[in-house]
């Protein structure tokens, strides 16, 4: 997958790491970005093609999939954190799964058949450090991303024979809006873009941005009490 000349699409583009990733797609001289969010005004720079997405919402999804067939390179962004803790009921815990994982699903789903036509291209999910690991503030966007995780290694397999690149993302905080309210080191959202890029370009199928990811990962074969000191 070369990034220079492909045609892309980032969910959840219009800020953020969205936003990064349309800017670095157009630096590295891809041919056309389609940039998405729920509402497209919100989409001003003139050098994408702004298109009206909300994962949520199936006949939208299906929608932009007809208007982007010539999408070789999906970036699946889009997604919300709500802070919800495990015992505060369904509804932020069903609006999280319903965005950070129904969506990402739904998206590849129905973007899979455009790659394989247009010669397998690549998927990239953006998921997080905490799928495999969870805090009393993210129960919810962990319990999601824990399960779109587990979705983008199903995927790899499913979209293997057509050729397609199924690439994820762990990463710490990301110096962004959803994490403006925390306390501690952040990565900027240009040096995560990069990498994941590079690792696209690579034929990576897993991207570790910072170093939290690569220790949370690596602190998921040891004793569970290393990893929650709280509970030792």
């Amino acid at each position: 997958m070369k990034i220079n000349g492909s045609v892309a699409l980032v969910t959840g583009a219009n800020r953020g790491l969205g936003k990064a990733f349309t800017e670095e797609l157009l630096a590295r001289g891809a041919s056309k970005v389609y940039a998405t969010a729920r509402v497209a005004a919100s989409i001003t720079d003139p050098r994408v093609v702004p298109l009206q997405l909300d994962v949520t919402d199936p006949a939208s999804v299906a929608a932009a999939a007809k208007q982007a067939g010539d999408v070789q390179l999906l970036i699946n962004n889009a997604g919300i954190a709500t802070g919800a803790g495990i015992l505060d009921g369904d509804e932020a815990l069903r609006r999280e799964m319903d965005t950070n994982y129904f969506g990402t699903v739904r998206v590849a789903r129905d973007f899979a058949p455009i790659l394989a036509a247009n010669g397998g291209g690549a998927i990239v999910n953006v998921l997080s450090a905490l799928s495999w690991f969870s805090l009393p503030t993210t129960a919810g966007y962990s319990a999601s991303k824990s399960a779109a995780w587990a979705a983008t290694n199903a995927l790899r397999l499913a979209l293997h024979d057509q050729g397609t690149l199924v690439t994820g993302v762990h990463i710490g905080y990301i110096d962004t809006d959803m994490a403006a309210h925390v306390d501690g080191p952040k990565v900027a959202p240009e040096h995560v873009v990069a990498q994941v890029l590079d690792g696209v370009e690579e034929g990576l199928p897993e991207v570790l941005a910072d170093d939290v990811s690569r220790q949370v990962k690596s602190g998921l074969s040891g004793d569970l009490r290393n990893l929650y000191p709280a509970i030792a």
